[in-house]
């Protein structure tokens, strides 16, 4: 499957959620039910998987931690926050580099429609 076609499944399971909770909730709330609406989608999902700082020959466990990965490919990182900043843009871009993933999805549930707190990045 094409990354299009991940990110499209994982926008309309996302919107599913929002869909029936709504904004106002803890970002833990929405990360167990999108993983639960992927992971019966049929895709393979991880959640908090640790991703080690590298500086120069050093690697940090520095406890960062992806919210959800989809199928080894895709970092999503949920917020449920008033809105979106820069610093959210540059964590799931560093989260990208570190974990040398070409496709994330940044995704703000604190939203009356969602597709105003989606973006989606491509390394």
């Amino acid at each position: 499957m094409q990354f299009d076609q991940y990110t499209h499944k994982i926008i309309g399971c996302a919107i599913e959620v929002h869909k029936q909770l709504g904004p106002g909730l803890l970002e833990s709330a929405y990360e167990e039910c999108l993983a639960y609406e992927l992971s019966k989608t049929g895709f393979k999902v991880e959640r908090q998987v640790p991703v080690p700082v590298v500086y120069k020959e050093i690697h940090l466990d520095c406890g960062y931690r992806l919210d959800l990965l989809v199928e080894n490919s895709v970092i999503i990182e949920l917020k449920s926050v008033e809105c979106l900043s820069p610093i959210h843009e540059a964590q799931i871009l560093t989260y990208m580099k570190f974990a040398n993933k070409k496709i994330g999805l940044l995704i703000n549930f604190n939203v009356t429609v969602l597709k105003n707190g989606l973006k989606r990045y491509v390394l």
